[in-house]
């Protein structure tokens, strides 16, 4: 029971890692050079954007696509990098922050809208391992040629919903406080509320989502395995 327990345990910590490889790294990254180590808007922006510069060339180089989320948090940082050496007051500054978050949020909102989740391509790895039978069942959940299917496409849209939710709620609140907190309590407060969301997408996403896609996964690989030693899956599940 408990080995079983820790890989479950593994394999949610697994699915999360392209969020904080994406998301949480440069965006922590940046409030740990601007607010500990007191580095400028601007060195802090261009420091941080090194990580989502490098994911993004190499998923071109080895993938021939671009990484999404990578790309999307380096527009941001460009963006943040153009308006850092126009914007003087320290609410707006403060205010501005959250738009790295919101930005994303949207990013991630809008692509559900458009039937493409952007938080799926990175999910997708760490989900099926590299493994034959778990990228076929992967592709017969994502194309509709399973019974689960219905229910896997419903879980991929959730997980990218969650959190782009998330990430505008975060906004939300960082926007909030730069106008209604002291600023000098409001440049460590952020770091807690950015703490604080991502615990919640983990917590959340983890259980509605990437859990079930996981199982689902299994599930599918398990009757194949049934099917191809020649006995029906429905028989073997009795």
């Amino acid at each position: 029971m408990t080995t079983n327990t820790g890989a479950q345990g593994q394999k949610k910590t697994n699915a999360f890692t392209p969020l904080l490889m994406d998301v949480a790294v440069p965006i922590g990254s940046y409030y740990l050079l601007k607010d500990a180590f007191g580095m400028s808007t601007f060195a802090a922006l261009a420091w941080s954007s090194l990580g989502p510069a490098v994911r993004t060339v190499w998923s071109v180089v080895t993938e021939r696509r671009v990484n999404g989320l990578a790309g999307l948090i380096l527009l941001v940082n460009v963006v943040g990098l153009l308006l850092s050496s126009v914007v003087g007051d320290p609410r707006l500054m403060l205010a501005k922050d959250g738009a790295i978050s919101s930005t994303v949020g949207i990013g991630i909102l809008v692509s559900v809208g458009l039937g493409r989740p952007m938080m799926t391509a990175g999910l997708k790895p760490f989900l099926v391992k590299g493994k034959a039978e778990r990228e076929a069942a992967w592709e017969r959940l994502l194309s509709g040629g399973s019974e689960r299917s219905s229910a896997f496409l419903r879980a991929e849209r959730v997980y990218s919903v969650i959190w782009g939710v998330v990430l505008l709620a975060e906004c939300v609140v960082r926007v909030v406080g730069a106008y209604t907190v002291p600023v000098d309590t409001m440049v460590w407060l952020g770091s807690v509320v950015m703490t604080v969301a991502i615990g919640a997408g983990v917590v959340l996403s983890g259980g509605l989502a990437a859990g079930p896609m996981a199982e689902m996964i299994a599930a599918e690989v398990g009757e194949r395995e049934v099917e191809g030693r020649g006995v029906p899956a429905l028989v073997a599940a009795k």
